[in-house]
């Protein structure tokens, strides 16, 4: 069984954080729902960010320390920020379609030393995904709008 085939519903996912996305404004991704909470941009750029520390720098080992330029100066609007997610999953995707079932189980060390296995690496960038996605539906509800239908 192929990776892509197994987390096919990813796709899915993504389509309804971009759905989500599209209900800001560019002006409300500078939008924080409490003092101390990230803003709505840097919840977005969170999630690239995520997935591009876990892949790139944890497990491939690609960039020398988690990626830390995600941030609303280098993308200061909706169609950045979507442009990263889509270059930092399209990287990721092709990543998953050149490994095996088998693979998921692979063990590897982080660089901060910490053991993982593979298929974690991929459930928990996934769910983190969703929990994010949820957290800008949420926002968009205290801002009286529609959140994600699912």
């Amino acid at each position: 069984m192929k990776l892509t085939h197994l987390f096919s519903h990813w796709k899915g996912v993504r389509n309804g954080l971009l759905e989500t996305m599209d209900k800001f404004t560019d002006e409300e991704l500078t939008y924080k729902p409490y003092d101390g909470a990230r803003s709505v941009g840097e919840i977005m750029l969170h999630i690239a960010n995520a997935e591009d520390g876990w892949i790139r720098y944890a497990v491939k080992r690609e960039v020398e320390e988690w990626p830390n330029h995600h941030t609303l100066e280098n993308y200061p609007t909706l169609e950045a920020i979507k442009e990263l997610l889509d270059d930092v999953h399209s990287d990721t995707q092709v990543y998953l379609a050149n490994l095996e079932l088998d693979d998921l189980a692979r063990k590897f060390v982080s660089p901060w030393g910490a053991e993982f296995a593979l298929g974690f690496v991929f459930w928990h960038v996934i769910e983190h995904e969703i929990h994010h996605r949820g957290e800008l539906s949420l926002i968009l509800g205290q801002l009286g709008r529609e959140g994600l239908e699912v």
